[in-house]
C-alpha cells in the first residue's frame, strides 16, 4: 500500500503499432492479487526454465510452486503486467533485502528481485514498465532509494538496468558469484 493506507496506481502503457512480431496491446502494472498467483508461479518458472536451456541456471524452476508463490503475492510481494488479460511480466518487490543490501539504511529503500517476461513478450517494453511501476510505488512510499542486483557476467541484463537509469553502487561476491548492485535514486513529488 501507497503512504496513507492506499494501494498504489497501477500504470497502464499503449503500445504504438506493432512491429513483425510484436503485440498491439495495453499492458496494466500493479501490485499481483492472489488470483494472479498462478500466472504469476507460471512466469517464473518459464524464464528459470529458459535460463536452464541457455546454461545460464539463476534460479531453481521446481521453487516457484503455486503454493509458495501465492504466499508471497498475499504479502503484496510481487507486481504484475497485464496485457491481453494475462500476466506478461512480473518482479518481486521488497521492503528489506538483509542478503544483499545488509548496509542499507533502514526505511530508505525498496528492493526487486525476480525480473521475469514471458519470452513471447521479450523485448516489447514489460521489464520498463514493472521498473516504472516500482519506482513510483517505492516514491508513493516515500522511500529514497529503488534497489536491485544481478549476476554480475549478465551484461544484457545491466544494460537494461543502466538504460532505465539505475546506476552501479558496487558489486559484491556471495558465494562463488559476484553481483552487481544497483540503485536509482527518487525524486520527491512537489
Amino acid at each position: 500500500m501507497a503512504a496513507g493506507g492506499t494501494l498504489p496506481r497501477p500504470i497502464i502503457v499503449r503500445a504504438p503499432s506493432p512491429s513483425a512480431g510484436q503485440h498491439r496491446f495495453c499492458m496494466h502494472t500493479e501490485i499481483a492479487l492472489p488470483a494472479d498467483a498462478p500466472a504469476v508461479a507460471s512466469v517464473l518458472r518459464e524464464a528459470a526454465q529458459w535460463l536452464v536451456d541457455r546454461n545460464i541456471p539463476l534460479w531453481a524452476v521446481a521453487g516457484f510452486t503455486d503454493e509458495s508463490v501465492l504466499q508471497d503475492v498475499e504479502g503484496g510481494l510481487y507486481v504484475a503486467a497485464n496485457a491481453g488479460g494475462a500476466v506478461v511480466g512480473v518482479v518481486r518487490f521488497q521492503r528489506e533485502d538483509p542478503d544483499f543490501w545488509p548496509d542499507a539504511e533502514p526505511g530508505s529503500s525498496a528492493f526487486l528481485h525476480k525480473l521475469a517476461v514471458r519470452r513471447a513478450w521479450a523485448g516489447q517494453g514489460v521489464s520498463a514498465a514493472l521498473l516504472a511501476f516500482a519506482c513510483e510505488h517505492a516514491r508513493g512510499l516515500g522511500l529514497r532509494y529503488l534497489r536491485l542486483d544481478c549476476v554480475a557476467d549478465r551484461q544484457r541484463l545491466r544494460s537494461l538496468y543502466e538504460g532505465f537509469g539505475f546506476a552501479l553502487h558496487d558489486c559484491v561476491w556471495k558465494g562463488r558469484r559476484e553481483f552487481a548492485r544497483y540503485q536509482i535514486e527518487l525524486q520527491r513529488s512537489l
